[in-house]
């Protein structure tokens, strides 16, 4: 789930706590943002258009390296959020699939492979998003973050939790809400709607 991600993203900037702690609060912000950026294509071809494994992982390597040997808020900012965005990508991989309801386990596309041209199948490492270990794996990245980052950025810490609780005791009942109200919508809707709703 989105929250997930973003905490994935954000922990990706924990070394810079103590090799540049002045850029620490640019890198947690940075690896929020990649970490939340993929998911804006929920409504556009969701997990394809802005999901990219490959290419995220491939950007983040120049990028990483110009973190190190030209150290700025600049270069450390564009770093972490191509980690981010990466981690997400590729994380989406061992989720389950693009469905309004994953825990039935009928579809066979995670993420697609711009590279190849291709859907990659769920592992099922989480069973689905805003499932008990989704929630879990969440509690458990926020905790080093508790930790290590300052007031500002702790309460975006606490209010993605929080986010991540609320999501995950409704995550299948919304799924039977949607169901319910999609016939309802008119038909001009039609070609907004995600194609897992149909």
């Amino acid at each position: 789930m989105l929250p997930t991600h973003v905490l994935a993203g954000m922990l990706l900037a924990a070394p810079l706590v103590r090799t540049a702690p002045e850029l620490a609060p640019v890198g947690f912000a940075a690896g929020f943002l990649g970490g939340l950026v993929p998911d804006l294509d929920m409504y556009t071809g969701h997990r394809r258009t802005l999901h990219y494994p490959v290419y995220y992982s491939v950007l983040s390597v120049p990028a990483l390296l110009a973190a190190v040997l030209a150290t700025s808020a600049a270069t450390v900012a564009v770093a972490l959020f191509l980690l981010g965005a990466a981690l997400h990508s590729v994380a989406d991989m061992y989720g389950g699939g693009l469905e309004l309801r994953p825990w039935e386990g009928n579809s066979d596309r995670a993420v697609y492979d711009h590279h190849r041209g291709t859907w990659i199948s769920p592992r099922r490492g989480v069973r689905y998003d805003g499932a008990v270990e989704d929630l879990a794996l969440c509690a458990g990245l926020s905790v080093p973050l508790l930790l290590l980052v300052e007031p500002p950025l702790r309460a975006v810490v606490i209010g993605t939790l929080a986010v991540a609780l609320v999501y995950t005791a409704l995550r299948r009942r919304l799924a039977e809400i949607a169901a319910l109200l999609i016939p309802l919508l008119p038909d001009a809707l039609d070609p907004y709607l995600p194609e897992r709703y149909r």
